[in-house]
């Protein structure tokens, strides 16, 4: 009876920001997250620190939502921040960049000197394919190399994993320890994943997280808020690509110049896609939601989703 109550489990998806975040970031799940990291990064863990991310499942609507992404502190308290990015961005690269920059400095007290900064990891796990890599594996690593000679890396203190989960299809080694956990993140019930568990005793304590997760009414409504909230702002940005489009032409045609059509091509996507990310920020004002997801979400800047808020009182 057990058996049959647990196939009929319907599992949230891992791959959801606030899935992830809940399955890998939280206090109690150590031992599942060093797996997965030594998976990425191909170095063995030896201890692991969750406790500066924040708890995510708390009494809604009237605590607000945070930060989607986690911190790690491993080893000899070398940090991993990790993402799990579901919706594709433009500005992706300059975002991780972005990322390495806040914890990497965050290190630094003041009066403090320069050697205490420890090394710096950034991993995006990312549910679309990166512009720009697609001749590369599912899984590259970057660091800052010699341009002319490229056997000289700069420093060690900097460190990025991009993983492009649609590529994952195109890969069916039985050997990669890090598939394993990637096909997991795809689809959890899928043949390998279970087959896998089998061997992998913290892959199938992530899967027996996730069973607990999905049962969790208060995680279940914290994933059907950033679900809606991803819908609502492809939705809002493909309804303004569109009408910039048609904006766009319209005021090149008028101008009857082919410089004309281009520039005004992009001023009318630029402006489609403004007043639709707007839209999708008030609707998440009004569900109480927190003004850094809300960000993370519509790419507004903190002061434009604030000059919104005061609108709305």
């Amino acid at each position: 009876m057990s058996q049959i109550l647990k196939e009929e489990i319907s599992l949230l998806s891992p791959k959801l920001d606030v899935v992830f975040q809940a399955l890998f970031g939280e206090v109690g799940s150590e031992e599942i997250t060093s797996k997965f990291l030594e998976a990425i990064l191909n170095q063995k863990i030896y201890t692991i620190d969750l406790s500066k991310n924040v708890v995510l499942r708390r009494d809604y609507p009237k605590d607000k939502l945070g930060v989607l992404d986690i911190i790690a502190k491993i080893n000899d308290g070398e940090y991993c921040n990790i993402e799990m990015q579901v919706a594709g961005q433009e500005e992706i690269i300059e975002r991780l960049l972005y990322y390495w920059g806040r914890v990497y400095t965050k290190q630094l007290k003041s009066g403090q000197s320069y050697d205490v900064l420890k090394k710096t990891i950034v991993i995006l796990i990312a549910n679309f394919n990166v512009k720009g890599l697609e001749r590369l594996e599912y899984h590259s690593s970057w660091k800052i190399i010699e341009e002319k000679y490229r056997k000289t890396i700069l420093t060690n203190k900097l460190e990025f994993h991009i993983i492009e989960l649609p590529k994952i299809i195109e890969v069916s080694n039985e050997n990669d320890n890090l598939l394993d956990w990637l096909l997991f993140l795809n689809d959890p019930k899928c043949e390998r994943v279970m087959k896998k568990m089998e061997q992998n005793k913290e892959l199938k304590q992530a899967n027996e997280k996730l069973e607990t997760l999905s049962q969790d009414e208060k995680m279940q409504r914290l994933a059907e808020l950033r679900e809606k909230a991803i819908f609502e702002l492809n939705t809002a940005v493909s309804s303004g690509f569109k009408q910039g489009m048609k904006r766009g032409i319209e005021e090149g045609i008028e101008k009857g110049l082919k410089e004309g059509i281009k520039k005004g091509i992009k001023k009318g996507i630029e402006q489609g896609s403004l007043k639709e990310k707007q839209k999708v920020a008030i609707a998440l004002l009004k569900i109480d939601l927190d003004i850094n997801l809300i960000q993370q979400t519509t790419d507004l800047s903190i002061e434009e989703i604030k000059n919104l808020e005061k609108k709305l009182k």
